[in-house]
């Protein structure tokens, strides 16, 4: 699996020489860093310090770990859910289709 995203001590530097009042395009230090995600980074500082309204980086992270988790369960509780009811209904869960066999004929 690939790397996601980019080390916090790296995007921490980053910000910290936007803070300082250089350009945002000159700060673009490694290969394959845009400005959108300099921007991005610093719109996601503001939200953590609380000079903007947001999720902030732990609410997030709580977020995702919990939809994750939610994922994880409903992928054993619906089947289960499902057969149930369709036992309790009557209906059969699954339909059993047989292929009707020809005899052989003997040579």
């Amino acid at each position: 699996m690939g790397r996601r995203g980019y080390p916090p001590e790296f995007r921490r530097r980053v910000l910290d020489l936007v803070a300082s009042g250089r350009s945002v395009c000159r700060r673009r230090t490694r290969p394959g860093t845009s400005e959108e995600a300099v921007y991005t980074w610093r719109r996601q500082d503001r939200v953590d310090r609380g000079l903007l309204p947001g999720l902030t980086s732990v609410e997030k992270a709580e977020l995702a770990a919990a939809k994750r988790r939610i994922a994880e369960l409903e992928a054993v509780v619906v089947p289960v859910a499902a057969c149930r009811l369709a036992s309790a209904s009557g209906v059969p869960h699954r339909v059993n289709v047989s292929v009707p066999t020809v005899p052989q004929q003997a040579f």
